[in-house]
């Protein structure tokens, strides 16, 4: 009878790399014990090979690179490899310069910047004192989203550097758009043998199988329960949907209630919904009339699968936004030498106005002369992808249920009226209790609450940032979390845009929510925002920082998440006595310890 072999439990007290060289040393022994003529269990064996130590680290926003590095890290051991596995902040830990193999996974922030857990690396690694790291040998992955200019801008300069610091790359760089997983697994599958040295190794990384659908089985007949993700997502119910912004509003805000009975799905606070929305069939219908199809023509969806071009663009491709590739088509077919001569490299500038504001069916009706094929023009689209809004309910205060804060985007461009996709979806065309509203659950890696319920927070969330924060204080009310609670909040007006605010005050007037602290910009002449209250309150803030808490901050990436952080750099110096250099090491400090986390977008 074959013996069994054993192996180390994740929860043994040893290091990863200790329990990876063991187990396998154990695989080996008990594999040979197995093997017919081979020596039997009580006779010496020898000892397992050592296992190459490998250097994985990541830098992530959102959690899918750092989600993504840790499953290259657990597959490293089937390869040979002992690894670590680090936030690219922890450089440090890394010895890079003593280091001989090293793969690096990371998102890309903003105008091409690394991740918060990155910044310190990327200031280390671009500085004129960085090391050589001759002795190096590296490959790099990035993910990111072709909508914006900066695609992988993080990856590129990490990539870049390493060369020009001497480091030899294993493999090419590679670039995942949102819809990343097919792409990064061709990446791991190739990165294994290029590891080892040598193309004969077997490659191939672990990926989770896909999930199972409502009435499958295993081998053994047996029912399976399904579980549904972004490739699989759950048919939910919306049964509240409710605008927040009272009479006299410029905005449209809502609140939204969905249930995820019999789903199996759970979360925790600091994670995001992620929902499938579809297309609007308005501009579907306009489009398609433009285009000269009948909606009917097939064409092949992402699986392979023949569908009528009018299902295609309700829910597979994106229309909003002009793909360059269909751009160039259009122009090459439109006969308009005016949007021709655009297209030359040294007329972006010009070229990006033109595009402002204007979707595929501005095209198709500015350029009728250009035709194509129904297959042909969805071609040249791009998939359409799953929207993540951050959660804005506590599981334990809404059991079966998440709650959502969106605000609905319209607007006017070239005579049209517009709207955004998933949050027109949610608060126009679904139907509450009818229309199935297809979730799933992201997980935030590098968003979440002190494990401490002692810890006071501070949560600074302007506008539809204040939605993780309401999680938060559900949250820690609901478990009797004794720590201190900060909030930040403001949008226009106060008499129409305060948010969730006879919830707010009844938890201040509890004494539970401990300050809140409001900037509403439009209620006198001189604006005022959440950063303003940062620094009126500098000293308090300082003293609550030193006092242990956590400082968290969700909203615009691109304006209020980069005031914020410059004001918090700016209350250190002024009520820490530090120095611009020391406030940029304090904050660094708090990045690394976690206690500064921001869910920005």
């Amino acid at each position: 009878m074959p013996l069994p072999v054993p192996y180390l439990p994740n929860t043994a007290p040893f290091t990863p790399e200790q329990r990876a060289w063991l187990n396998g040393y154990l695989a080996g022994l008990f594999g040979d014990a197995n093997v017919v003529g081979a020596p039997s269990a009580s006779a010496p064996a020898a000892p397992a090979p050592p296992l190459e130590p490998l250097l994985v680290m990541f830098g992530s926003q959102t959690g899918s690179a750092e989600g993504l590095a840790k499953r290259v890290g657990k597959e490293a051991g089937k390869h040979g490899f002992a690894p670590r596995v680090l936030a690219l902040n922890d450089f440090a830990k890394a010895e890079l310069p003593a280091a001989a193999k090293l793969v690096i996974i990371s998102s890309t922030w903003g105008d091409g910047d690394p991740p918060d857990n990155a910044v310190s690396f990327w200031s280390w690694l671009s500085a004129e004192t960085a090391p050589r790291l001759d002795n190096l040998r590296f490959a790099v992955l990035g993910l990111g989203d072709k909508n914006y200019a900066e695609f992988c801008g993080a990856s590129q300069k990490f990539d870049a550097r390493l060369e020009a610091l001497g480091a030899k790359r294993l493999l090419a760089r590679g670039e995942c758009d949102v819809d990343y997983e097919a792409t990064a697994k061709a990446w791991v599958e190739n990165l294994w043998p290029v590891l080892r040295g040598s193309a004969g190794q077997a490659s191939g990384v672990a990926v989770s199988p896909s999930p199972a659908v409502n009435g499958s089985h295993d081998a053994s007949g047996a029912p399976v329960t399904p579980t549904y993700t972004r490739a699989h997502p759950f048919p939910a119910r919306l049964v509240t949907n409710r605008k927040l912004n009272r009479s006299g509003s410029g905005k449209e805000v809502r609140h939204f209630e969905i249930s995820l009975r019999d789903s199996g799905l759970t979360y925790e606070v600091g994670d995001a919904l992620g929902v499938v929305a579809q297309n609007d069939p308005l501009l579907v219908s306009e489009l398609l009339a433009a285009l000269g199809f009948t909606g009917e023509e097939q064409v092949k969806t992402s699986a392979g699968v023949d569908e009528p071009i009018r299902d295609g663009l309700l829910r597979d491709y994106v229309i909003t936004h002009v793909p360059p590739p269909l751009l160039q088509a259009f122009a090459e077919r439109g006969g308009d030498p005016t949007v021709k001569a655009l297209l030359d490299p040294a007329r972006k500038t010009e070229l990006d106005a033109w595009l402002y504001g204007r979707d595929v069916l501005d095209l198709a009706r500015a350029l009728p002369r250009a035709r194509f094929t129904a297959h042909e023009f969805a071609g040249f689209l791009r998939k359409l992808q799953p929207r993540l809004y951050s959660i804005s309910s506590s599981p334990k205060a809404h059991p079966g249920e998440v709650h959502l804060t969106i605000g609905a985007v319209r607007y006017e461009a070239h005579g049209r009226q517009r709207g955004g996709v998933c949050s027109t979806f949610l608060a126009d065309r679904v139907v509450v209790n009818e229309t199935p509203v297809p979730v799933f659950v992201q997980t935030s890696h590098g968003f979440r609450l002190p494990a401490d319920g002692d810890r006071p927070v501070i949560m600074i969330g302007p506008g539809t940032g204040i939605a993780p924060f309401r999680a938060f204080l559900e949250e820690r009310q609901t478990v009797g979390a004794k720590g201190r609670n900060w909030l930040f909040f403001g949008d226009q007006r106060r008499a129409s845009d305060f948010y969730y605010e006879e919830q707010l005050t009844a938890m201040q007037r509890a004494g539970f929510l401990t300050r809140l602290d409001l900037a509403f910009s439009r209620d006198q002449a001189d604006k005022i925002y959440v950063q303003t209250r940062m620094l009126e309150n500098a000293a308090e803030l300082w003293a609550w920082l030193e006092a242990g808490a956590h400082l968290y901050v969700c909203g615009d990436a691109r304006r209020m998440a980069k005031d914020v952080d410059a004001a918090l750099h700016e209350m250190i110096v002024k009520a820490g006595g530090r120095t611009p250099e020391q406030a940029e090491a304090y904050v660094q400090d708090l990045k690394t310890d976690k206690r500064y986390q921001r869910d920005v977008y």
